[in-house]
């Protein structure tokens, strides 16, 4: 089942802003709010809100690793569940390689799909991490263990493709 996150080319734009901005020594996070549209061939999800985090979001935000306050987790997860939305995390390396979800990366979303599948009544979640070269997209579908690779982001007219280098060794 092919899978494709689509995005308004202006949020797209917005976002991507905020999460590589000039000259930053920090990560920056985002997240989107996606209603899925299931088909027996595949799934598309439509971006129907953003929100952009800043400092007062996070208990730290370093230049290698980003920890959400308690409060700001539980107002995403409430966002979500009013809109019956899908949540998209979204956050930055600042690096020159590329894009590819941190060993600190694969070890918050083991914590904490499970967590966000169990209060999104099963809802798929997704993460991406972008670089300036790129980015990377894991996919928690059908079950909130084990991720599958989104296959495209299509912002606007823009068929974007992951660099698909997290999913191996997921297990």
């Amino acid at each position: 089942m092919k899978a494709v996150l689509r995005i308004d080319d202006d949020i797209y734009a917005e976002v991507m802003d905020h999460l590589l901005p000039p000259g930053s020594t920090q990560e920056q996070a985002a997240f989107l709010f996606a209603s899925a549209a299931p088909t027996d061939s595949h799934v598309r999800f439509d971006v129907i809100d953003a929100r952009k985090l800043g400092p007062a979001d996070f208990v730290r935000q370093e230049g290698d690793y980003l920890e959400m306050t308690d409060a700001t987790r539980a107002g995403l997860i409430k966002q979500a569940h009013d809109l019956g939305a899908s949540l998209v995390e979204m956050h930055s390396h600042l690096g020159p390689w590329p894009a590819g979800f941190s060993y600190a990366d694969r070890i918050g979303l083991r914590e904490t799909v499970p967590h966000m599948w169990w209060r999104l009544k099963k809802r798929p979640y997704l993460a991406i991490v972008v670089t300036h070269s790129g980015f990377d997209a894991l996919l928690w579908l059908d079950n909130p263990k084990v991720p599958r690779a989104l296959d495209a982001l299509l912002a606007g007219d823009a068929l974007l493709r992951p660099t698909n280098l997290s999913l191996g060794g997921w297990e």
